[in-house]
């Protein structure tokens, strides 16, 4: 390298040039003080350049059940952030019929050394089954630590649950997830599906927006759906950069 060849030369002149020898030495620690500069900032640009790889942990809504792959909610995030220059990939980690005891069970093993985030979206299927709010609770809780054990920043999608199970049940299931939300410091947004109730009259909503099971959205609803997740999305990228978004 130049500079230390420089530095070097000065080093090795004869005593005589006492002065000249400790300019060389000052040199040569400087120049290796800026080729160390140099590579961490390098070192820390290349790891900015990698997508932030995203698991969406969640149950058919996530997976995409009745759909083309490519109008699944997985595959129209994926399109939004390319859109929006969000430079961040999303890992389909969505099963059908799963319900928050099942996210437990495999968030370990989800969360591999790959993974930068991850997008929580699990309990519709434990209100299908009429299960314990305290036991999704729990469970949800579970998948918390372990994203939070390896330092796995988290979106966590809430749940709203039908009033035919009464008041004081319905109460106890919508308090979970916004509670956890401020208890783990995640990120949080506040229904899968609330993009489209918020859109108006329900019974139009089922024709134009859902699947024929009435359950899941069809692909023009899951478009709804990911223009109003997106930026919430987008700011879980930042925060697994270690940045705040501008």
């Amino acid at each position: 390298m130049i500079g230390s060849g420089i530095g070097g030369i000065l080093v090795s002149l004869p005593f005589g040039y006492g002065v000249l020898r400790r300019i060389g030495k000052r040199f040569s620690q400087r120049f290796t003080l800026v080729l160390l500069q140099i590579w961490m900032i390098c070192a820390a640009a290349a790891a900015t350049a990698e997508p932030v790889r995203i698991a969406a942990l969640g149950d058919s809504l996530t997976q995409g059940y009745g759909l083309m792959q490519q109008d699944g909610f997985t595959a129209q995030l994926q399109d939004w952030l390319a859109a929006h220059h969000v430079d961040a990939t999303i890992i389909n980690a969505g099963v059908s019929g799963d319900t928050t005891a099942g996210g437990l069970s495999r968030v370990d093993w989800t969360l591999t050394p790959d993974i930068d985030a991850m997008i929580v979206a699990l309990g519709g299927n434990d209100l299908l089954r009429g299960l314990s709010p305290e036991l999704s609770r729990a469970n949800l809780k579970g998948i918390l630590e372990v994203a939070q054990a390896k330092s796995v920043p988290v979106l966590l999608v809430g749940m709203q649950a039908p009033g035919n199970y009464g008041a004081e049940y319905k109460a106890h299931f919508d308090a979970i997830y916004p509670d956890l939300a401020d208890t783990y410091g995640t990120l949080y947004f506040d229904g899968f599906l609330k993009p489209l109730t918020d859109l108006g009259l329900w019974e139009q909503i089922l024709k134009t927006h859902m699947q024929t099971d009435g359950v899941h959205p069809n692909a023009t609803g899951v478009s709804v759906i990911v223009e109003a997740i997106g930026p919430t999305v987008e700011a879980l990228v930042h925060r697994a950069r270690g940045a705040t978004p501008d």
